[in-house]
């Protein structure tokens, strides 16, 4: 987290990102720069004492961001991620325990529904217990005309970022008990979409209606839904987007801030969604976009 009194035009990179190139769903160490994940900035306050986490998609990017937090204002986190992801996730998982909680590993792809609904319930075995959820899981890729959309690419993002946070969410909900909170990562594109990504976009946006929709039948059981809308956030999904160099060079620049976020920028608003203090938020669209507009 950044002091009170630094510029935040500044407080991170300003300059473009170079040139590179994954394949999804994008490591950490191929990244460059190394994304800050608020590894050595952030200091915890004991806001999430004895919170039980699960985290999809929390090997790297937001979600260790979010992990990072959590563990050190004092909750225990397990995370899904990839299986070729397990490099990354056992860097999270390493920094979770460096702050003294529990952190559990669990790999495999949200897209299949037995395991959705299986890592559920062995987080909440090994946690002993689940009262936070955060649906972070994504999937985007280039499109080059909406022409050439492709029905298998399409429906990677649709499984990754929509059926598999309803397969998630549905696992979890029936055994949340009052104070729980489930916290969706969707995006500014569910507002203000780009041709590039427009199957993205619409997921971000099908996400939204899912906030807002279990929201209001949540409150009557005391569980909160809320999402975070980041704009541009430098993590490894971009490099492993498909965009070419000058994309990349000028990534986050049309931000009012004059550049991209970093994971660490957004830990934040996840610790405030899942803490006490926001226990009258819920179906709410928080967004981090260095100043984009909803």
């Amino acid at each position: 987290m950044t002091d009170s009194t630094t510029d935040p035009r500044d407080a991170h990179r300003e300059e473009g990102f170079p040139a590179q190139q994954q394949d999804q769903p994008g490591h950490t160490d191929e990244t460059a720069p190394t994304p800050d994940h608020g590894e050595e900035s952030y200091v915890g306050h004991g806001r999430l004492e004895g919170r039980k986490a699960l985290i999809t998609g929390g090997d790297s990017g937001i979600g260790r961001a979010v992990a990072i937090a959590f563990a050190r204002e004092g909750a225990d986190v397990a995370i899904v991620h990839m299986p070729e992801e397990q490099k990354d996730a056992d860097e999270t998982v390493a920094l979770v325990r460096e702050a003294g909680r529990t952190g559990v590993s669990l790999p495999g792809d949200v897209r299949d529904e037995a395991f959705a609904t299986e890592a559920v319930a062995e987080a909440r075995r090994a946690l002993g217990g689940l009262d936070v959820l955060v649906l972070n899981a994504g999937y985007q890729h280039d499109i080059d005309g909406f022409a050439n959309l492709r029905t298998e690419d399409m429906r990677r993002v649709f499984d990754t970022n929509f059926a598999g946070l309803l397969y998630s969410a549905r696992a979890a909900y029936p055994d949340l008990e009052p104070g729980a909170s489930i916290i969706v990562t969707a995006s500014i594109q569910a507002f203000n979409p780009s041709p590039g990504l427009i199957d993205y976009a619409m997921t971000k946006a099908a996400q939204v209606a899912f906030v807002k929709a279990l929201a209001a039948e949540a409150g009557a059981r005391g569980i909160r839904v809320n999402a975070v809308a980041p704009g541009p956030i430098w993590t490894p999904l971009i490099p492993a987007t498909g965009w070419d160099a000058d994309k990349l060079e000028s990534f986050g620049a049309d931000t009012p801030l004059g550049r991209a976020g970093q994971p660490a920028e957004l830990a934040g608003a996840y610790v405030y969604l899942a803490a006490a203090e926001s226990s009258y938020v819920s179906g709410a669209v928080l967004p981090v976009t260095g100043g984009k507009p909803l």
